[in-house]
């Protein structure tokens, strides 16, 4: 077998954070024909879509560059997500995810590798899209009943979006129903803690074993 090369993953970091797609690809599927773990692949496009989303802040990347970036994430995820179904338990429903991400903010990519990771490990995911004002996951907290809600945010408005959606839920007086985890490139514990959410989902894989975690499951 073709030793593993450890520096891979920091190649496909900066092919992807320099939008060169193809390269970016390739790294990907050498990634796995080399045996490295696809959660490996995830998060270093989780690392290059931070890096591409400071430069967007920064005026360096523009919406066309966001667009591009968004559909590589999807390309890689693609290629990855059967790997991932291949090695998810199957078993009865562990309980309800509510997943969206934040209003103001329209990328999907990462939220949609958490709900399909969610889905797989036998969880049922009400996921309401992007750009969700907190006045909507207010609404589907009451109607779905969730025992966990995922707020997903890239940029770096969702920190007070975030803060505000979690407060609007306290003043439905619904916080004590639900646990909340945030993701994202730029998220982190600080993050998490300035919005009020329970933890901070590092990656799809984190974000699952939190929702098990909550829900009794393992």
């Amino acid at each position: 077998m073709t030793p593993r090369n450890p520096n891979l993953k920091q190649q496909l970091v900066d092919a992807f954070a320099n939008l060169e797609e193809d390269q970016a690809y390739h790294l990907a599927e050498t990634m796995l024909a080399e045996g490295q773990a696809p959660q490996s692949i995830l998060d270093g496009g989780r690392e290059a879509m931070a890096i591409i989303g400071a430069r967007f802040e920064k005026g360096e990347y523009y919406l066309p560059e966001l667009i591009i970036a968004g559909e590589l994430l999807r390309r890689i995820g693609d290629l990855v997500k059967p790997r991932l179904a291949a090695a998810a338990p199957q078993g009865a429903p562990r309980g309800k995810v509510l997943i969206g991400t934040v209003a103001g903010d329209i990328h999907d990519l990462g939220k949609d590798i958490v709900t399909f990771m969610l889905d797989v490990n036998n969880f049922q995911v009400m996921d309401l899209g992007v750009d969700v004002p907190a006045s909507k996951f207010v609404e589907a907290i009451r109607e779905f009943k969730p025992q966990v809600v995922g707020m997903s945010g890239f940029l770096t408005l969702a920190f007070e979006q975030m803060k505000r959606t979690v407060e609007a839920i306290v003043a439905a007086g619904l916080r004590d129903q639900v646990r909340i985890m945030i993701g994202g490139a730029i998220m982190d514990d600080k993050a998490a803690y300035f919005a009020g959410a329970d933890a901070y989902g590092a990656n799809a894989g984190e974000a699952v074993k939190l929702a098990q975690s909550w829900t009794g499951g393992k």
